[in-house]
């Protein structure tokens, strides 16, 4: 499933399709959501932005188009009279001077104003967003060190969503390894420099997906890994999906472990158990 940084970068390419420009058709699928397709005729889209996997396209009337691609769900930009070539159902479909935006195989779409949002039954339960809600290190780390999250281990906490909002599978076995922890350790047990380094690598590496388009690695490391013959999937990261190949930092071998019934990958020299 696509993770934060992937969401924020579907949000802007939907910005530019869109934002600044009068809709001239809307068009839905949900029988709920039909009814208000020709009151959005003529509003213009102010914004496109992420929450977490949520997408929201903001109406200068205040409401807000709240849609989750989930596994399947997909946006696709084209011109209005040109059909994409897909096989896929079409769930949302907007129009604005000529431009298109059309959602695919999503089912949780639904229309909301915009002042009402934190009563989303997802939204009221996310936390920050790192990409669009401007997290500071100095709010990352405090809100690491609130009592519903200091305590638990940071395998599990980076996936709990109401933590920080778009951390995914990935993020979190990157984000461990280059703040140098096991996902055992602890919030409350870190020295102030751990934790510091922990709320750095938690903007910095989200970040640097958003920029990169889902890579992790360092420049160097995956440069290495590409002269010596290695897939863009492979090379992207620095351990995600890297079991059984040495470190780039040390030369240890990256292990595979399961936490939260997800798969995560460390290296035991460079993160040892606390």
């Amino acid at each position: 499933m696509p993770e934060g940084p992937e969401i924020r970068r579907a949000a802007d390419r939907v910005h530019r399709q869109l934002a600044g420009r009068s809709l001239e058709d809307a068009w839905f699928a949900f029988p709920e959501l039909a009814g208000q397709a020709a009151s959005l005729v003529g509003r213009q889209v102010s914004a496109v932005d992420s929450w977490g996997k949520a997408l929201l396209t903001r109406f200068d009337d205040g409401r807000v188009l709240y849609s989750h691609n989930q596994l399947y769900g997909v946006w696709k930009l084209h011109d209005a009279e040109r059909e994409p070539d897909t096989n896929r159902s079409l769930r949302v479909r907007l129009v604005a001077e000529g431009r298109a935006a059309s959602l695919y195989s999503a089912s949780d779409v639904s229309l909301w104003d915009a002042e009402r949002l934190d009563e989303h039954p997802f939204l009221s339960r996310l936390g920050p967003d790192l990409l669009t809600h401007g997290v500071t290190e100095g709010q990352a780390t405090a809100r690491l060190l609130e009592p519903r999250f200091r305590r638990r281990g940071l395998g599990g906490l980076l996936l709990d969503q109401s933590l920080f909002a778009g951390i995914g599978n990935y993020l979190r076995s990157e984000i461990l390894f280059f703040a140098g922890l096991h996902h055992r350790s602890r919030p409350q047990a870190l020295a102030e420099e751990g934790l510091s380094r922990l709320a750095q690598c938690i903007l910095a590496v989200t970040r640097q997906a958003y920029d990169e388009a889902g890579v992790t690695n360092r420049a160097e490391w995956a440069s290495a890994d590409r002269a010596r013959g290695a897939s863009r999937r492979r090379r992207r990261f620095a351990v995600f999906e890297r079991d059984g190949l040495a470190c780039h930092a040390c030369g240890a071998t990256i292990v595979r472990t399961a936490v939260a019934s997800r798969r995560l990958y460390f290296c035991p020299l460079c993160q040892p158990a606390p």
